[in-house]
């Protein structure tokens, strides 16, 4: 079953990448304190996440901190070194990098998927979350092929 509203973020052990700087993090005890949009999406360098999805997140930065938002983390199912040199490429200084290198995290909320058929082994889901000190408020997941739910513009339209 996927994360839900009122669920409490669960936890697994993941890299986050801040300031070009990678550390291993318990997801638990990361998103348990302050207000944080996490979105999630299949993988780093693909065309929908590089061409749409980030650089929505990237442009509306400061929009999305003005509505009381600590931090904004985009996650995928990609090492730290991928991650990094992505966020890096896209000029995402203002976001946290999140990887979910085995997928432990995404299983844990319930929001993986085997993308064997592609050649992409296991993979998140598109989505995005608003998060309150460790407890879900909002939650946007996104069916096969889709991008509407989870694009900035709908998270800023629930903050």
């Amino acid at each position: 079953m996927s994360i839900q509203v009122n669920d409490t973020v669960p936890s697994a052990k993941v890299k986050v990448i801040v300031g070009g700087e990678a550390s291993e993090v318990d997801t638990a005890e990361y998103f348990a304190s302050g207000k944080t949009v996490l979105f999630g999406l299949p993988g780093a360098f693909t065309p929908t996440c590089s061409q749409a999805h980030l650089p929505g997140y990237v442009v509306q930065a400061d929009a999305v901190k003005s509505k009381g938002v600590d931090r904004i983390v985009c996650m995928s199912v990609n090492d730290a070194f991928v991650m990094g040199a992505w966020g890096k490429s896209s000029n995402a200084e203002e976001l946290v990098m999140l990887a979910d290198g085995n997928a432990d995290f995404s299983k844990a909320l319930g929001l993986d998927f085997d993308g064997s058929g592609f050649g992409m082994g296991q993979r998140c889901k598109r989505f995005a979350a608003i998060i309150d000190n460790g407890t879900v408020t909002h939650v946007f997941i996104e069916g096969p092929g889709e991008f509407e739910v989870s694009k900035v513009e709908n998270i800023l339209e629930n903050l």
